[in-house]
Parts: structure tokens; C-alpha cells; sequence
């Protein structure tokens, strides 16, 4: 896919910038789940203030080694966070009795025992460089990174339901004078004569937040691998205790 990007593309930075994401490709060998804790702000040695994301990343362990043989790729399966077991109980009269109705199922409860671990909140893929070095029920915690390192941040953003134009897009919106009809409405939609349509990609109203987004090129400012806390640089989307998806980061410098 990147091949052909960059034999379509003839500026010197797009072609530099693709054929570094060519040769890193595949090549990720640190990551981790986290939930979100909230933000702060910092001291660095020079003084200056650092405003923080404050993460708690695991400890996460295997629940799953994928191989080339057994499955065509190879990647680790971790988990995140304790989950209760789903029971169900029947009385004399055979009335069903739901015991931690969103627990880990049989099914579910039978992976995880094969992997030699409890019951798992979160499960997810990575797909490591070094997939062969990682054993089940090995712990991944916080101080698999290091200060300095730079990592891609991922979670569900804030959700905030159906939104006007100027909150979703940032439009401008109109004099609010008591003459004036135009205060916050997102404008035309188009000419009525020709071509007789809204255009696909017309800005509008509509649902905001609550998408899957990736914030590139963090910095890890602080390790407490103590207290499995993780101090990045700058926001993160989501919630406080959104789930946090921490990988080695794949932007290149152009």
C-alpha cells in the first residue's frame, strides 16, 4: 500500500515520510491498555510546567501467543482489568437466576484458563516484532516504556450527542443584533437551481464525539512503576476511566 503512495507522490517530504513508515513497518515491540486517570500538570528540571495525562497502563497479561503455523500472523493477545464470572443458577421450578450478568462467560472462561489467568475486562492484539519472546500469563506493566520515548495514544473521544455547526465544525455564526435573522444556523446548503442537490461532504449538524481516535507522537514524561502510572505529555482522548490503547509510536519525522 505504501509502495504505491510513494510512487504517486513525487514531493521530497511525502516520499520520505511513507518510505519511513515502509521501513518501520511491523516493527512495534512495546504496548499496553490503560485507563484514562485524569491530567495534571508538572515540574521539569529546568522548571518548566508540563501539562500531563496521568494513565494507569496495567499490568496486562498474555492470553494468547499467535503464531504463523496456527493462525497466518503473528501477534500477542493481552488482557486488562479483572472481570467477574457470568453464573447462572435454576431453581426447583427451573426459573433461570443471572448471577454478574456482564461476567466472563463459559466460553470466555475456558480461554482464559487455558492461558493459566483470571477473567480479563478488555482484551486486545497486538501485533509485536518480537511475538515469539512473549509467554502466557506474562505481565506487561508501565516500565516497559521509558522517559523519552514517544508513543501513539488511542481511546473512544467524549461523546456530545447532536451538535450545531459552529460547535461541530467550527463555523462562524452570524451578528446576534436584534435585527439580525442569521445568529447560529449552519448557512446554505447550496443553489437551488443547479445543481439542485446538497453536496456528499456538506458540513451539517449532526452526532459528535463518541469515534475511535489516535493521538500520534506523545512523549512518556514520568514512570511510576510502582503504582503502574504513566505521565504523557499533552491531552488524550476520552472519558476519565475510558480504556487507553498505548503503542510504540509509528509517526515519522518528515
Amino acid at each position: 500500500m505504501y509502495g504505491e503512495l510513494i510512487a504517486r507522490h513525487s514531493k521530497p517530504q511525502l516520499v520520505k515520510f511513507y518510505t519511513a513508515l515502509v521501513e518501520q513497518g511491523g516493527k512495534m515491540k512495546k504496548a499496553i491498555l490503560a485507563t484514562k486517570v485524569g491530567m495534571t500538570q508538572i515540574f521539569a528540571e529546568d522548571g518548566s510546567l508540563i501539562p500531563v495525562t496521568v494513565l494507569e497502563a496495567g499490568p496486562c497479561v498474555v492470553t494468547q501467543i499467535k503464531t504463523v503455523e496456527n493462525d497466518g500472523y503473528s501477534a500477542v493477545q493481552v488482557g486488562f482489568g479483572d472481570k467477574k464470572e457470568k453464573i447462572i443458577n435454576k431453581d426447583k421450578a427451573g426459573k433461570k437466576e443471572i448471577v454478574h450478568r456482564h461476567g466472563a462467560t463459559k466460553a470466555e472462561m475456558g480461554h482464559f484458563k487455558k492461558a493459566g489467568v483470571s477473567a480479563k475486562r478488555y482484551v486486545r492484539e497486538f501485533k509485536f516484532e518480537n511475538a515469539d519472546e512473549y509467554a502466557l500469563a506474562q505481565e506487561i506493566k508501565a516500565d516497559i516504556f521509558a522517559t523519552g520515548d514517544k508513543v501513539d495514544a488511542t481511546a473512544i473521544s467524549k461523546g456530545k450527542g447532536f451538535q450545531g455547526a459552529i460547535k461541530r465544525h467550527g463555523q462562524s455564526r452570524g451578528p446576534m443584533a436584534h435585527g439580525s435573522k442569521y445568529h447560529r444556523h449552519a448557512g446554505s446548503n447550496g443553489a437551488c437551481s443547479s445543481p439542485s442537490r446538497v453536496f456528499k461532504g456538506k458540513r451539517m449538524p449532526g452526532h459528535m464525539g463518541c469515534v475511535t481516535i489516535t493521538v500520534k507522537n506523545l512523549e512518556v514524561v514520568r514512570i511510576d512503576a510502582d503504582k503502574n502510572l504513566l505521565l504523557v505529555k499533552g491531552a488524550v482522548p476520552g472519558a476519565k476511566k475510558a480504556l487507553v490503547t498505548i503503542k510504540e509510536t509509528t509517526k515519522a519525522e518528515a
